[in-house]
């Protein structure tokens, strides 16, 4: 069981480089997936480079959670991905934003691998 939850929390990390790589090298695509509009000058250097890092950054702390086996380095996504769900939320709640059922769940579900992962793949009490 514990092979297909790495497996799992693999593919994660897989899929979040590549949403990363992707606002590098073709941020128009990804952007759409996200319902948005690529924004231009500062606003577009923003778009790629908060997106892009944020979704690198995923990837980058669930390899290091995998690679070394201690679970503090599986909350840093659990948290990223946590609070973007709350903040989704949040932006429905107070600014009128549409509700973005499919992508919170994505988060939610995406934090319980995670959690499952801290729990039964780290080396570390």
């Amino acid at each position: 069981m514990n092979k297909i939850l790495k497996l799992v929390v693999a593919l994660l990390a897989l899929v979040f480089a590549s949403i990363g790589l992707r606002w590098l090298v073709a941020p128009e695509g990804v952007a759409a997936e996200f319902g948005m509009t690529l924004m231009e000058g500062l606003g577009l250097s923003s778009q790629i480079g908060d997106l892009g890092a944020f979704f690198l950054s995923l990837a980058i702390f669930i390899l290091l959670a995998l690679t070394t086996g201690r679970r503090t380095w599986y909350y840093p996504p659990i948290i990223l991905l946590g609070l973007t769900a709350i903040m989704r939320t949040m932006a429905w709640m107070f600014h009128g934003a549409s509700l973005a059922v499919d992508m919170i769940a994505v988060e939610i579900i995406a934090c319980i691998i995670l959690y499952l992962g801290s729990i039964r793949l780290a080396d570390e009490d």
